[in-house]
Formats: C-alpha cells, sequence, structure tokens
C-alpha cells in the first residue's frame, strides 16, 4: 500500500514546493481577475472579467445567483473559450485576457437593484490554481418601457450602429484600457470647452488675470490659470463621482434662488471693482476690507483663485454632457471609483487647457498699465457683470432677464459713445468701438421693448410685434409637450401608446435644454417628425422626491436627456440623447426612433 502511495506523496509535495516557489511572484486574485457586472438593460445583465497575462479562468466554475428573490436568472451565455489540457482537471475549457458572460435576468416591476454573486476559480501559468472566489457587485436595473417585470430582452434595440454617444463613453470605460480612456476623455473635454456650460468660466478666469495689473506675467498668469483650473477640475470629478455613488447631481441641488443669487452678487462685486466703483461708494473701513478681499479673488492668493475655481464647476456649470452621463453610469453600476474618476478627471482637465491658454495669452499681451489697462478692466468687468445675469437668468422670468441685459447692453453703449459726437480726426479704432456701441445700443432696446410689449424670447425680442403682437412664446409653444410629474403618470402614459413616445427630462437651469428648444426643436423637419410622436416632458428644475424618482428610474443624474419609447412602451436601447443635439442630428435619431 506504501509503495503505491509513494508516488502519489511525492507528487503533491512537488507541486507544494512549486506553488511555494511561485507564490512569491503571484497576483492577488482580485488583481489577476478583475470583476465588474453592470445591466446592459432592462433583462440582461453582463459579468466581465479582465484576466492578466499568464493567467486564465474555468469555464465550468462560474456559477451566477442574485438576491432579492423576486429576481430570477437565466442560463448563462458564455463565448467561446480555448481547450486547454489542464495538469489537474484534464481537458477543459478556459478563458484568457478576458472574458464578458451575458445572464438573463427576470424580476417583479418593484426591484429596482440586485446584488448578484458570482463565483469563479483561476489559475496561474506557473502551475499555481486559486481557491475559488466569490464576488458580489450592487446593480441598478433599468426600467422596462411598460412596467411590466422585465424579460430578457425587454427592451426594444435600436438598430444597428445607433448606440447613443453616452452609451459609447460608458462602453469606452467598460474596455478598462486606461490610457485610451484618459485620451478620450481629455478629447471631450476641449470638445466641452466651447459649449454654453463652460464658456461663462472663461471672464472669470480672465478678469482674475486682468485683476493683476502691472503683475499679470505670463508666468505668474499661468500659476493662477493652472490654480483655477485645478480647483475646477478636482470639484468636478468629486461632484462627479458623488453624483455615481449617490444618484443625485450636487450641481443640480445647488441651483436653487439663494444660492445663485449669492453667487450673482458675488460676481456683481466683482465687477464693480474692475470699475472701481469701490472707492467712490464705500466707507473708508469697509472699503479697505473689500478691496482686499477682491485683491485676492483677483489673483493675490492662489487658494481664493482655486476656491473661485470650485464655485465655478459646482455652480456656473450644472450641465449633463454625454461623456459625463456615461461616465457616472459607470461608476454607479462597477463602483469603479478609480477608473471613472480618471475618466472625469481628464475630461475636466480637457475643458481646463484652452483656459489655461487664454489666461497665458492675456498675461503675455494685455497691457500692464495706462489707459488701455483701464479700457481691458472695463471690458471684463461688463463680461462679469454678463456672468452674474446668466448665473441668475435660471430663477428669474423671462421678462425679467431681457430688461437685464438690456440694462447691460444699453449700459455698455453709452460707455461706447454710441450716441455721442466723434471729433473729425477719431480714428478707426475710436469709429468701431462706437459702431459696435451702436449695435449694443440696438440690441439692448430691442430687448427692452420686447419685454415690456410682452415678448418672452431673449433671442427673438422684436417676433412678437412683427408677427402681429401674437408673442414671441407662439412660436416655442409650436412644440407641445405633455407634462409628467412623476413615475406613476409616467407608467399611465407609456401603456400601450400605439406610435413612439420621447420622453423629454427638463429644468430651467439647464442651459443645454434651452438650446434644443430654441435652435432644435423650432427646426420645420424636426416639428414634422415630432408631430408624429407622442411627446411628454418631465420638468425637473425644483429637483423634488418625484423629480428624483423619474431620474433614477432611467439612471439619469440631471438634465438634458431625452428617452424614447417604441409603440409598445418600451424604451428604445441605445437611442438616449444626452447633452444638445444640433436640428440635423436630432432629425436622425427622430427618424431611428419612428422607425422601430
Amino acid at each position: 500500500m506504501r509503495s503505491k502511495l509513494r508516488p502519489l506523496f511525492l507528487l503533491l509535495f512537488a507541486l507544494c514546493l512549486h506553488g511555494v516557489a511561485a507564490a512569491q511572484e503571484l497576483l492577488p486574485p482580485e488583481v489577476a481577475f478583475k470583476f465588474s457586472a453592470r445591466a446592459l438593460d432592462a433583462g440582461m445583465l453582463e459579468v466581465r472579467f479582465q484576466i492578466a497575462d499568464g493567467y486564465y479562468m474555468y469555464r465550468n466554475r462560474f456559477k451566477f445567483e442574485a438576491e432579492p428573490a423576486a429576481v430570477k436568472l437565466g442560463s448563462a451565455q458564455f463565448p467561446q473559450g480555448d481547450i486547454h489540457n489542464d495538469e489537474f482537471f484534464g481537458k477543459v475549457e478556459t478563458y484568457r485576457k478576458e472574458v464578458r458572460i451575458r445572464v438573463p435576468v427576470t424580476r417583479d416591476a418593484s426591484v429596482e437593484k440586485l446584488k448578484l454573486s458570482v463565483s469563479s476559480q483561476g489559475c496561474a501559468d506557473a502551475g499555481v490554481c486559486y481557491v475559488p472566489q466569490l464576488q458580489t457587485a450592487d446593480i441598478t436595473l433599468p426600467a422596462s418601457g411598460s412596467g411590466a417585470s422585465a424579460a430578457p430582452g425587454a427592451g426594444a434595440p435600436a438598430a444597428e450602429g445607433t448606440l447613443g454617444e453616452e452609451a459609447r463613453f460608458r462602453g469606452l470605460l467598460a474596455s478598462g484600457s486606461l490610457w485610451l480612456i484618459a485620451a478620450a476623455f481629455f478629447g471631450a473635454g476641449l470638445l466641452l470647452t466651447f459649449t454654453p456650460c463652460v464658456l461663462p468660466m472663461i471672464p472669470i478666469l480672465s478678469g482674475i488675470i486682468v485683476g493683476e495689473g502691472r503683475e499679470a506675467t505670463r508666468t505668474r498668469a499661468f500659476v493662477l490659470s493652472a490654480a483655477y483650473v485645478l480647483g475646477m477640475s478636482v470639484t468636478y470629478t468629486g461632484i462627479g463621482v458623488g453624483a455615481a455613488l449617490s444618484g443625485n447631481l450636487l450641481s443640480a441641488a445647488l441651483q436653487s434662488p439663494w444660492v445663485l443669487s449669492t453667487f450673482a452678487l458675488v460676481f456683481a462685486l466683482l465687477a464693480l471693482s474692475m470699475f472701481g466703483l469701490y472707492e467712490l461708494q464705500l466707507p473708508a473701513a469697509f472699503h479697505t476690507r473689500m478691496t482686499k478681499a477682491s485683491n485676492r479673488f483677483k489673483g493675490g492668493h492662489l487658494g481664493a483663485v482655486v476656491l473661485m475655481g470650485v464655485f465655478s464647476a459646482a455652480i456656473v456649470s450644472p450641465c449633463v454632457a454625454a461623456p459625463l452621463a456615461g461616465a457616472l453610469l459607470y461608476i454607479s453600476q462597477t463602483r469603479d471609483i478609480a477608473l471613472g474618476g480618471i475618466a472625469l478627471f481628464a475630461m475636466s482637465m480637457g475643458m481646463g487647457v484652452p483656459l489655461i491658454l487664454m489666461g497665458v495669452f492675456e498675461g503675455a499681451f494685455l497691457p500692464k498699465s495706462g489707459r488701455w489697462m483701464n479700457s481691458v478692466k472695463h471690458f471684463f468687468g461688463v463680461l462679469l457683470l454678463a456672468v452674474a445675469i446668466w448665473i441668475v437668468s435660471p430663477v428669474l422670468p423671462v421678462g425679467a432677464q431681457m430688461l437685464a441685459w438690456a440694462a447691460l447692453l444699453i449700459g455698455s453703449a453709452m460707455v461706447l459713445r454710441a450716441i455721442d459726437p466723434l471729433p473729425p480726426e477719431a480714428g478707426t479704432l475710436t469709429r468701431l468701438w462706437k459702431a459696435a456701441g451702436f449695435l449694443a445700443l440696438l440690441t439692448g432696446a430691442a430687448l427692452a421693448i420686447g419685454a415690456l410689449a410682452g415678448s418672452r424670447d431673449v433671442l427673438r425680442p422684436l417676433s412678437g410685434l412683427v408677427g402681429g403682437g401674437a408673442g414671441a412664446a407662439a412660436g416655442a409653444q409650436e412644440v407641445r409637450f405633455m407634462r409628467v410629474k412623476n413615475v406613476a403618470e409616467l407608467e399611465a402614459k407609456l401603456q400601450a401608446p400605439g406610435r413612439p413616445v420621447m420622453l423629454d427630462f427638463y429644468a430651467d437651469w439647464c442651459v443645454s435644454c434651452k438650446e434644443m428648444e430654441a435652435f432644435t426643436f423650432t427646426d420645420a423637419r424636426v416639428k414634422s417628425k415630432m408631430a408624429q410622436m407622442q411627446l411628454l416632458q418631465a420638468d425637473v428644475t425644483a429637483n423634488s422626491a418625484e423629480d428624483k424618482a423619474l431620474l433614477k428610474r432611467f439612471s439619469l443624474f440631471g438634465p438634458p436627456g431625452i428617452i424614447f419609447f417604441d409603440r409598445q412602451g418600451r424604451e428604445i436601447e441605445g437611442l438616449r440623447v444626452i447633452g444638445y443635439q444640433s436640428a440635423d442630428v436630432f432629425l436622425g435619431t427622430l427618424e431611428r426612433a419612428a422607425a422601430l
């Protein structure tokens, strides 16, 4: 008996020695087999393992379970693996590099989240096998369009090649390629710089640089710009990660009248300092304190500049663009804060690079003193007043907004001597400034007249007068949405509607929402296509509990967002619109939605 067992003991002893020697270089199992899971749609989960080089996993060792009991998992759908002649288990099917497994899921309509448990086992080429690993993931399930239990594939699939931008960015994050992710999100940030959600930051930073006066060298401008962008980027990343984990976007919560009015007042005070009005109107003791505070914000103190970047990211830019939405949804589903945070930071740095370049340009070429410097300060003072109006606009009636812009433009026209006669020897530049002032005067007068005549369209203030008094708002009302206030109302509207449904998430403080209304929904071709659909709109301006529930229902973190449903009331997967789309692009989206 001993003679028969001796070879077995020797083999086991040799394997143990081999394993002990190799274990010193083995990766921890969570690193060797990086686990993540997400919901592809209401009826399908995807489990993904990134497998390190020199390691492999067994197909027949995967097991899946889900909680609560109202959730049922179907048979897992495995990709084709490699046949491996294993020294422990013989011929088995294995996976290397990466494996993505689809798991069908059914659940009661009331279930919004599930806990997925995945058991797996893998080995290293060094000849060491890990003990079976149990990993879990909390997954938020997209809602089925009709509110019934989500069967596998319950969502209506979009046509091939129509995957939305938000889904593409989420898929990019799921690829796990760090450098590709950082580069793609950095590039997306560069493009976002030229959107209305970021443009207001330019006069803020410019005001800081100009406030330096004689000290505004190229190096100083770079340091101040970098400090501002760093504060903005860290805040943007922190708010994004917090929103992904909590389901609520902090910037949306800050869009209250008191918060917006306070920060608008801050920028108005900074603008007044550009005009030199503190010395004229404030008592000496208070003037001293105000001047010190103003100088800090003008750049004298890096901490204050960083703080201004923090406020700018939190208050000035509450919009949700496609790359941001994709990153937030990826973090919320996988809890991969590191990778998602890197993507958000790369995107915010991309948004900040043009700001840094502009700041350095201003530091190098702006005048340091004299009459020209005063003119430059006055110019950026006007821009800061424009930012103040921009910030407080969401909580002002449209008529009040129009009068505020009119006052700013008419005041600027007076400074530019729009109605003053010029001497015959006036130079070309002086005459050009007078022409700019005259245009500002005409625009401001049009806004004031339109507001007093009942117009409520900032971009077309006189359309009501030209159209015979119909009111400027009439054009915007040609596309009529039916408002839904809560999930229950939405469910009722989606009960076999018989035609495609478009659900628009809107808020008064959402700049991209206003862009869609002004430039996209007013296009004749777009209006014609939208007339064939049932149009629903969820106004989430108040950010109430019902508003949050509606956003959470579709794993959205804030507007803008447009969801499409087929004729049976099921969401058309992969066809969401996140952020602004031009009329031409949106028309193609509508055509694809109508064809399903």
